[in-house]
């Protein structure tokens, strides 16, 4: 067995695994219900740390971060004995007797290293996956959102087996050296630059991942639709957790017929949902912390806002921004924004509209707003990403029955209800056959007759 002299939790995850503890379907519903327990429970706690951390409201809370686990949970709960019955699967005449199958095992002790944009969700998110299909994990949140990290590593061990789970708070040295001990699983959420270094370290143990990224994800509205609907939704879903969403649409191509009409609407959106002055508003969250404050008011300086553009260091205060004559050579949109800064641009037909989209790497959504069947469909045959949602926006990421995940450079695998499941088991053939009959035609010596004999055999019941 590996000594884990730095992280000896882990060698206690890893003969907890070994003694088969965790493959039993009573130990995967009592942590999840125990999961879920720490969620209802601890509601207000966990709503007051990610306010300490993001100033975001109880209700945004809800929605984004315990709700959405509580209904994942639920899920799991229901389908997960469906989930673990082994799959049987025909065996050809040839091989019979026989039975075979295939049963889906757990990896073993994973390491999920969080991020700090949803600190909750993005940690117990693979969490629940990862119990209900067996496994160990050791659970790497954000230092970024500390307040958040601290009730999650607190909760965690009075509701759950500390035998089987553990967190493991710390920052990007802690991070670095939990990637340098052998796991059986590793699965990433956050940025680019970031995942390639946790793809390296996987490498040097041939260890099986999931990167979760990002990526710029736009947003088309053509013509022909409810404006003010879709106005209404973009800045929900821009300016939700002040931008910093990995699904948030980062820009708008917008059809050049529609586009005036499509601004008055948004700034309407934003006085509506946030007041005439979004500092104000109880749920308008703020930046993280002030390198990414700093970062957003580099961009915001060398940009021209159609409406907002306030910034507040003090208080890391970036107001709900809309950018407007903008071309996609602009330094805006060079990477991904993660904050509430939104480009519009107009485009003139939809196949400029996708050329643009392919100018850029796969993102992880892609939105449209179109009423037009054609174009629904020619957009998504002619455009690649981890999702699409049509006539809303964030959505697709909320449905327990769809696969979440990225393609490219928006990273690789999925989660989510039983792709979940699927992503932490690895499926095991298994074949049982009988020791008789036990024909001489398999085995040497292979004349001419007996071979030829044997490939009419192969071929024909095969």
């Amino acid at each position: 067995m590996q000594k884990d002299h730095d992280f000896p939790e882990l060698a206690v995850l890893r003969e907890t695994f070994e003694l088969g503890i965790t493959r039993d379907i009573s130990w995967r519903r009592s942590q999840l219900l125990a999961l879920e327990a720490f969620l209802i429970e601890c509601e207000q706690e966990i709503a007051a740390a990610v306010s300490n951390d993001f100033k975001k409201s109880p209700a945004e809370t809800f929605l984004t971060e315990t709700g959405y686990l509580r209904g994942e949970i639920r899920f799991a709960l229901k389908y997960l004995k469906s989930w673990m019955k082994p799959d049987r699967v025909s065996v050809p005449l040839i091989y019979q007797p026989a039975k075979g199958y295939y049963s889906r095992e757990p990896y073993g002790v994973l390491l999920i290293i969080g991020a700090w944009n949803y600190p909750l969700n993005l940690c117990l998110g693979p969490l629940i996956s990862a119990i209900a299909a067996g496994n160990c994990a050791a659970v790497k949140p954000s230092e970024h959102a500390p307040h958040t990290s601290k009730v999650i590593a607190e909760g965690l061990a009075r509701y759950l087996d500390r035998n089987a789970i553990c967190v493991i708070e710390g920052g990007v040295a802690k991070t670095r050296a939990l990637l340098d001990k052998r796991f059986d699983y590793l699965f990433f959420t956050g940025s680019r630059a970031a995942g390639r270094e946790v793809m390296h370290a996987a490498s040097r143990h041939l260890t099986p991942l999931t990167l979760e990224l990002g990526g710029k994800c736009p947003c088309i509205v053509d013509k022909g639709v409810n404006l003010r609907v879709a106005a209404r939704r973009i800045v929900w879903a821009k300016f939700l957790n002040a931008g910093q969403t990995c699904i948030a649409p980062d820009y708008v191509l917008v059809h050049e017929q529609v586009e005036k009409d499509l601004l008055h609407y948004m700034r309407d959106a934003i006085t509506a949902f946030y007041g005439d002055d979004p500092h104000l508003s109880p749920d308008y969250p703020r930046i993280v912390n002030k390198n990414h404050f700093h970062r957003l008011e580099k961009l915001l300086s060398a940009s021209s806002s159609w409406c907002g553009g306030a910034t507040d260091l003090h208080d890391f205060y970036v107001a709900p921004t809309i950018l407007q004559g903008w071309t996609l050579d602009a330094d805006v949109m060079h990477a991904e924004i993660f904050g509430p800064l939104l480009p519009v641009i107009a485009y003139a037909n939809i196949g400029e509209a996708l050329e643009a989209i392919r100018k850029g790497k796969n993102p992880l959504a892609l939105y449209l707003f179109s009423s037009d069947s054609k174009i629904q469909e020619i957009v998504v045959r002619q455009s690649q990403s981890g999702g699409v949602c049509i006539n809303d926006l964030l959505f697709q990421a909320s449905i327990h029955r769809l696969p979440f995940g990225g393609i490219g450079g928006s990273g690789f695998g999925a989660y989510h209800g039983k792709a979940g499941f699927d992503t932490f088991s690895f499926q095991r053939s298994i074949l049982k056959r009988s020791f008789y009959p036990d024909p001489d035609l398999r085995y040497p010596p292979y004349g001419i007759r007996k071979f030829g004999y044997l490939k009419r055999l192969v071929t024909f019941f095969h």
